[in-house]
């Protein structure tokens, strides 16, 4: 799938929006992703799903496990345990730390990859690939729907996308958009 074509995907499920919007990262920008809305027909998560288990097989890396981070992840992340045909799991936030609950453990090397719907600043996947030092297990990779980043945040681990894109984003402080008196929405689903 090219990138023009996820693009359109995006809009005509009205899962890529412009205006302006406070990200979870806390940034602004004029360009948001909506993944759920793309992700809630399980035809075209299975599609996209695919594209992304192409790239992981083309690079010869093998899993074991696919971790998320709720909210954002979960169903990108449940599809493509199904096509990988591993177990999937996911990651909460309490009291402002990531973790693994609900009884979902990892075993010592097991071969993990870490799912996400969309990456801005990879602050939250971060803070995932650090939860999950202390079990001994080994991040293998990382995937996404979409890269807001263009490919410059490092996992320290490869990393793959379907979409990516250098959408700006500003400090609030910084936005032009804010100074334009403009206030921002936030859809998303960290208030």
């Amino acid at each position: 799938m090219q990138q023009e074509e996820l693009k359109t995907l995006f809009k005509e499920n009205n899962a890529l929006l412009t205006g302006h919007f406070k990200l979870s990262s806390g940034l602004h920008s004029d360009t948001y992703f909506q993944s759920a809305l793309i992700l809630q027909y399980p035809k075209k998560a299975e599609i996209l799903s695919q594209e992304l288990a192409k790239k992981l097989k083309e690079s010869g890396i093998e899993v074991d496990v696919v971790v998320s981070p709720a909210m954002g992840g979960i169903i990108i992340g449940q599809e493509m345990a199904r096509v990988l045909r591993v177990r999937a799991i996911f990651t909460e936030r309490v009291d402002g730390t990531v973790l693994l609950r609900r009884g979902f453990s990892l075993k010592e090397n097991e071969k993990v990859l870490i799912v996400e719907d969309v990456i801005t600043t990879g602050l939250s996947t971060k803070e995932v690939i650090n939860s999950l030092k202390s079990s001994g297990a080994k991040v293998v990779a990382v995937v996404s729907l979409v890269d807001r980043s263009a490919g410059k945040v490092d996992f320290g681990v490869p990393r793959f996308s379907l979409l990516s894109i250098d959408a700006k984003s500003y400090k609030e402080e910084e936005c032009p958009m804010c100074k334009e008196g403009s206030k921002a929405i936030k859809p998303g689903s960290r208030r």
